[in-house]
């Protein structure tokens, strides 16, 4: 129960830039009880509000009773989704999302025709957009699509001399299309470390995109796939690492919750013995590989500023294990707060409340602006692409890597 003790708000991401009580933490839960005993009605104002969350989990982190707002918010979500149904757009992105073969025909010729419609930046890795429809708002810069995805330009198994573990890679949807150097880094530095890697072809997105929409037969069905597939090789090896912190919250934490009030419980001994085998890849290189000691007298040539994403900082804790990889090959410079959300927030904040994401984008930008760094580094793809838009619009040149790009570039250095 909330105890109204406002400790939610001061840090909450949409009430930085929209301070309204209703779109507030504790303003939420009201308006979820008003609509549980009847007293608020589902209409387009309950809709608008819902809908205005960054999901970034903040209030979850430092509410004294660990209420799972973010959780309530998603179910609301799906109510209004129920009511008012789902976009067109968003139902032809979730249908891709659910059919790789047709995300990967349309990958295919976005990277033949994205030149028709968008002007290409910063050597063809992003686009600026020339539409005002959603998610292409003119002037917009968005990633681009890569030749050829990570997915296709490897093997399923990649064999090393005398392996020391085996771990399989669950890439995430904007690392497989837009983002493939996050992969090949990957695959770098678990080969630098002869471990061997097995890569599931057959792996589908993690579903965050369709159930923070509230698209839960979307979420349902892709949980059910994804856990099906995972127990074919699960006992095969050693983790499943994934460079994505919305996909490893939604893989690890999400799916126990859906499963847990909307699905036969039988499905939650299926995932509690895939979960304890899922991590992010720093945190897993840092606790289960001798990387660290390896990265040991390095040259230190470059300066970085580490970003928290939401989903690994405020979900999982895990901030140390990115900074103490980077710090062995760069020079870390800690920008003022590392833990305030990119605002990058989801589809719908990205298309229909574009507003707020850029306000919050703009704020994060500025911070990171002001630290003197040649590069700035977060664990997600979603903060790349929005950091890397908001640092375009504040006019910083700040190069947005990866952590396993930073630490891979290092170690093709040392071969």
């Amino acid at each position: 129960m909330c105890i109204k003790c406002g400790k939610c708000i001061p840090e909450c991401t949409i009430h930085r830039v929209n301070p309204d009580e209703a779109t507030s933490p504790r303003g939420f839960l009201d308006i979820l009880k008003g609509v549980e005993e009847g007293e608020i009605k589902i209409d387009k104002n309950f809709k608008d509000t819902v809908e205005s969350c960054f999901l970034c989990n903040q209030c979850v982190e430092v509410c004294p009773n660990s209420l799972p707002t973010d959780f309530m918010i998603e179910n609301a979500r799906n109510l209004v989704a129920k009511k008012y149904g789902i976009a067109w757009w968003k139902r032809a992105f979730f249908f891709l999302l659910k059919n790789r073969w047709a995300y990967d025909l349309v990958s295919k010729l976005g990277f033949y025709f994205q030149t028709c419609g968008f002007k290409i930046e910063e050597e063809k890795k992003s686009i600026r957009s020339r539409f005002s429809l959603p998610m292409l708002h003119k002037g917009r810069l968005l990633p681009a699509f890569r030749k050829k995805t990570f997915l296709k330009k490897y093997p399923e198994k990649i064999e090393v001399k005398n392996p020391k573990k085996r771990v399989a890679i669950f890439i995430g949807c904007l690392a497989n299309y837009n983002y493939t150097e996050v992969g090949d880094s990957l695959v770098e530095i678990l080969k630098f470390l002869d471990i061997e890697i097995f890569i599931p072809k057959k792996q589908s997105c993690c579903g965050a995109p369709a159930y923070f929409t509230g698209d839960f037969k979307t979420t349902e069905e892709l949980i059910k796939r994804n856990i099906e597939y995972f127990e074919s090789f699960i006992n095969e090896v050693d983790a499943i690492i994934c460079p994505e912190a919305t996909c490893s919250a939604m893989l690890k934490k999400d799916y126990e919750e859906y499963i847990t009030h909307h699905m036969d419980k039988s499905w939650l001994d299926r995932h509690k013995k895939i979960k304890q085998k899922l991590f992010g890849t720093t945190e897993w290189l840092y606790k289960y590989t001798d990387l660290e000691k390896r990265l040991s007298n390095i040259n230190k040539t470059s300066s970085v500023t580490y970003h928290d994403a939401c989903h690994f900082g405020k979900v999982f804790g895990i901030k140390n294990e990115p900074r103490a990889l980077i710090s062995k090959v760069s020079e870390l410079k800690e920008m003022s707060r590392p833990d305030v959300c990119c605002g990058f927030g989801g589809i719908t904040i990205q298309s229909e409340k574009f507003d707020l994401a850029k306000k919050e984008g703009m704020i994060k930008a500025n911070i990171i602006k002001e630290v003197d760094a040649e590069v700035v580094s977060a664990e997600c793809s979603a903060c790349r692409m929005q950091i890397t838009e908001m640092l375009d619009k504040v006019g910083d040149n700040k190069k947005f890597l990866h952590p396993l790009e930073i630490i891979a570039s290092k170690i093709k250095e040392l071969n």
